[in-house]
């Protein structure tokens, strides 16, 4: 089994990339919140990686964190979620927002994902509820304060890849976390400290 991936990022889109590694190309498949954060072409990349074999194939999905791949390993055990829909669902909301949805109950936002209705929402928010009890994703930080569950290390990093120095990268991260209202994704965290560095 492949865990991870490490390369050169050859070829990417908003549905599966390509990464070089040490001449050969492996094609990962890869949640919209992963292809974000992805860098340039060309550049080293590096991806957590969920093998999923069938008999007629094996497909390699790719994370940028280890809380995605967790979240994913864990949707594809419930019954009439594949691969595909776990991965939508992940391009959707982040692993924060999806255990907020589990744990209040929220069937009609997690209704809104394209290809779950509320009968599948039901049953997954009922199957993921016991499925995510062992996890320890701490998904909520305070308002004002740096996310403590690796999401302000994870932005860090991917601001540095995208050619940011760290330290103007870092300054503007604690402005952001700063705000009132926290993001608790790395899409989000990204995508205002972008904001505010252009």
């Amino acid at each position: 089994m492949i865990a991870h991936l490490k390369g050169k990022l050859t070829n990417k889109s908003p549905v599966g990339i390509a990464i070089d590694v040490n001449g050969v190309g492996y094609q990962v498949f890869v949640p919209l919140s992963t292809f974000y954060v992805l860098p340039e072409l060309g550049n080293e990349v590096f991806l957590n990686i969920h093998t999923h074999m069938r008999e007629e194939s094996l497909k390699l999905f790719g994370f940028y964190t280890v809380d995605e791949k967790r979240i994913f390993e864990k949707l594809i055990t419930i019954n009439k979620v594949g691969p595909k829909l776990a991965l939508t669902i992940l391009s959707g909301m982040s692993p924060a927002e999806l255990f907020s949805t589990i744990d209040s109950n929220d069937i009609g936002k997690l209704s809104t994902i394209p290809g779950i209705g509320r009968k599948t929402a039901e049953r997954l928010i009922l199957e993921m509820r016991n499925k995510i009890e062992g996890l320890s994703l701490e998904f909520a930080p305070t308002k004002g304060s740096i996310p403590q569950n690796g999401l302000f290390d994870d932005a860090l990093s991917a601001l540095v890849n995208l050619g940011y120095k760290k330290s103007q990268a870092e300054q503007t991260l604690k402005k952001v976390c700063a705000e009132e209202e926290t993001e608790n994704s790395i899409e989000g965290l990204i995508k205002k400290s972008l904001n505010m560095l252009s």
